[in-house]
């Protein structure tokens, strides 16, 4: 029983996630990409800071973080938001889920980059496999035709979908908050 019950709340996260991204695409058709992505962002603002109320926490922000705050919120929050619900106007769910999955392994390049956290030789191998995965995924046949069978690239410029430039684009506004949170809570409460 113990196992099961460990097993679902392991997998209960990432059913869920999948699930958002499948609810939304009507919404989104119907509605718009502003609308669906504050409608994402108001309650769970309101359910955080009714939590932190509960909670008895301090939520003021230190002055020393507030602008670090500032710069997290529009980049994790606003255009993480905006850019996901305006790829998946032009993308699939199961396809835009994939794409903002490569989120980890841009924080895992960022995080190396900027504070030189260690990424020992098989993560190397892993990062590009899954980055090499998340590409070949996304791309479009007529690309993957032309780079395997060496064909007409004249019009590889016209493959690109908007739709993907915009998921990339919600996983890499997700991977920089995630690397700016270091920054805008260094004296503030990270849940307030």
């Amino acid at each position: 029983m113990f196992v099961i019950r460990h097993w679902l709340l392991m997998v209960l996260p990432f059913a869920l996630w999948g699930t958002a991204m499948a609810a939304m695409t009507p919404l989104v058709e119907s509605a718009g990409p502003l609308v669906v992505a504050s409608m994402r962002l108001l309650p769970a603002g309101f359910v955080l800071l009714a939590a932190v109320v509960a909670l008895g926490r301090q939520w003021k922000i230190a002055s020393c973080d507030l602008w670090w705050f500032l710069i997290f919120t529009f980049v994790d929050a606003s255009l993480f938001q905006f850019c996901l619900a305006r790829g998946l106007a032009e993308t699939g769910a199961g396809l835009g889920s994939v794409i903002i999955d490569s989120q980890p392994l841009m924080v895992a390049l960022l995080a190396r980059s900027l504070f030189g956290d260690a990424i020992n030789p098989i993560g190397w191998v892993g990062l590009m496999i899954g980055l090499l995965g998340i590409i070949c995924l996304g791309a479009p046949p007529e690309l993957l035709s032309n780079w395997w069978l060496m064909g007409n690239t004249d019009s590889l410029t016209s493959l690109v979908r908007q739709g993907e430039v915009w998921m990339f684009g919600a996983a890499i506004a997700m991977a920089f908050g995630t690397v700016l949170i270091r920054f805008a809570c260094k004296e503030s409460d990270p849940i307030a």
